[in-house]
């Protein structure tokens, strides 16, 4: 599923992405460590993993979207 980074910690490596349909959905840091990334930019495209649905839906991977 493809998401665009809302908010990043670099402190926490936590933050937010925005589903496409606006939804903000969180991560915590062990899905941001999942995907090997370094850095987050507010803004940027991005591919995530989830579990879950509705109000129980959790992120447990992040990583930048390719083409």
């Amino acid at each position: 599923m493809q998401a665009t980074s809302y908010t990043y910690d670099p402190e926490t490596r936590s933050g937010s992405v925005l589903l496409d349909d606006g939804t903000p959905v969180e991560f915590d840091t062990a899905a941001f460590d999942a995907g090997g990334l370094r850095l987050l930019r507010p803004g940027q495209r991005v591919r995530i993993e989830t579990t879950g649905e509705g109000a129980g839906r959790r992120i447990v991977l992040v990583t930048l979207q390719t083409f």
